[in-house]
């Protein structure tokens, strides 16, 4: 049975989520304000995370940044919010969040993404190194080095570097990598300029040659060109 954190402060909307929840199989634990939620996320497991974006006490996109900076913490974070600009949604993707569903949604909407996050947290898959020059990831462990500097990312940013690398030095399109990601339930055309913009900052910011090439009109690749 998948454990579930809901992070909501509406009681009306938090006992609707919870009650549905527990009727799809899930076991939910519940917090109504930001620093319950974010004592809960780093002192219990859960499978994943369903967090409001405003919340008293720590606002969601606090609660993110902390949980996967300071706590090093890569549970799934699906997060709520009434705010539908664009600006609001990378700024979730942004602080760490792995999908976003916008108030009011419907229970099928909300199932359906849930799952999807489950399905590739889980997803089995026999260990192998994975090296792109001086880039390697440990498909067991999750370990990712650049040039002996050890990294860290996001489950989001995690998938489609795994994705890349086993493809490279391949072009992958735009629809496969959200493919590979969200299967059939891509947040919209944005969330994946955001996550790549984040891995860009792990992966090659810090390191003199850059390893992620956009290739205009066809899509993404990860290797060493020459000429970097």
């Amino acid at each position: 049975m998948s454990i579930i954190l809901l992070v909501e402060d509406n009681h009306d909307i938090a006992a609707m989520v919870g009650d549905h929840l527990e009727t799809e199989g899930f076991e939910v634990d519940y917090a109504a304000d930001g620093l319950t939620g974010l004592h809960l996320a780093v002192t219990e497991r859960f499978d994943a995370i369903i967090l409001d974006l405003m919340l008293p006490g720590m606002d969601g996109l606090d609660l993110c940044r902390k949980l996967r900076g300071d706590a090093g913490k890569d549970t799934p974070i699906l997060m709520l919010t009434a705010r539908d600009t664009l600006e609001d949604k990378v700024a979730g993707l942004d602080a760490g969040a792995d999908d976003y569903l916008v108030k009011p949604f419907e229970m099928d909407e909300l199932d359906a993404r849930l799952k999807a996050m489950l399905r590739r947290a889980s997803g089995e898959m026999t260990s192998q190194n994975l090296r792109v020059a001086d880039l390697t990831l440990n498909t067991g462990t999750y370990e990712i080095e650049r040039a002996g500097k050890r990294l860290s990312l996001t489950p989001i940013c995690l998938k489609l570097l795994m994705t890349l690398m086993k493809a490279s030095p391949r072009v992958i399109s735009r629809r496969d990598l959200e493919r590979a990601v969200w299967d059939d339930f891509v947040p919209d055309s944005d969330a994946l300029r955001s996550h790549l913009y984040n891995l860009r900052k792990v992966i090659d910011k810090p390191f003199d040659r850059p390893l992620l090439h956009t290739v205009q009109g066809l899509g993404y690749r990860l290797a060493e060109l020459d000429g970097d």
